[in-house]
């Protein structure tokens, strides 16, 4: 996918995404300047479980790619960004539409921008809630990033780095 695309369109082209489209994931919008994304799962008869309730993959799914998306597009070109772990907790049953909503400010992403400087990984986590209709708590997201400045070809990199807040 080009990193030149609009966050617009983007949203847009995901929602024909057949791995979300066909699991009821929408994405509701992204903002104009990448710190921000909100997406909604529905329930409907082909991704509800045996119980009437979402899958817990589809909970998962509707967060992946998000933290990735937004950081990667807030640092810029210069910059490799990779998921590299995830953790979710399943707090209470979704039984109806459920949204996530990511927000991503910029003192985080100066924060991120720093530990990368000098061209070490950084392993910034995220959270993100997964909350019903009503504002009840369905699953609580964990995501790990890898982040780091390119290095030129050939070049070897410094150790791990963290990030205050994380």
């Amino acid at each position: 996918m080009a990193r030149s695309v609009r966050p617009g369109t983007l949203g847009r082209l995901m929602r024909w995404w057949p791995p979300y489209r066909f699991a009821g994931i929408k994405v509701l919008s992204i903002a104009d300047d990448w710190g921000a994304a909100r997406v909604r799962l529905r329930l409907g008869r082909l991704n509800r479980n045996w119980f009437g309730t979402h899958f817990g993959g589809s909970l998962y799914s509707m967060c992946d790619p998000f933290w990735a998306l937004l950081v990667l597009h807030r640092l810029g070109s210069g910059y490799v960004v990779w998921d590299k772990a995830a953790e979710i907790e399943y707090v209470t049953p979704g039984r109806g539409d459920v949204f996530a909503e990511f927000v991503l400010d910029e003192e985080r992403v100066a924060a991120i921008r720093a530990a990368a400087e000098g061209g070490a990984k950084v392993l910034p986590w995220f959270d993100c809630t997964v909350v019903a209709a009503d504002g009840t708590v369905v699953a609580r997201v964990r995501k790990q990033l890898y982040v780091r400045r390119k290095r030129a070809p050939g070049a070897a990199g410094p150790a791990p780095t963290a990030v205050p807040g994380t």
